[in-house]
């Protein structure tokens, strides 16, 4: 599957150009981003509008790009996502309108043994 949950995302800050096609995003990864393309990665692209998003997915045999419009809204902000890299979970969820800064997970379990 393309977004499978084990795959790490990796959020642009700045809005990008909705024009650009998978070449011109592939070329912004590693200035921007701070990645290689070629890592297996997710890249998430917004529109200057926040109604569009662009997913850029290396999967050992070509690049996927993945467009998204809404045709009403606008995604929450990207910028409280592009702190780190993030779990392909949590991109769903932005990407399904829910505003991650209003949400919390379960603690991390360190668990040993099986009681």
């Amino acid at each position: 599957m393309i977004l499978s949950a084990g795959l790490r995302a990796f959020v642009c800050a700045e809005p990008i150009d909705m024009r650009k096609s998978i070449d011109g995003l592939a070329a912004l990864v590693a200035p921007l981003l701070g990645r290689d393309v070629f890592s297996g990665g997710v890249f998430v692209f917004v529109g200057k509008r926040g109604d569009k998003v662009k997913l850029l997915v290396w999967d050992r045999h070509g690049f996927w790009l993945l467009y998204k419009r809404l045709e009403r809204g606008r995604f929450a902000s990207p910028r409280g996502l592009t702190a780190h890299e993030l779990p392909m979970a949590d991109v769903l969820l932005w990407l399904e309108g829910i505003d991650l800064k209003h949400t919390r997970r379960f603690a991390v379990v360190d668990a040993q043994q099986v009681a």
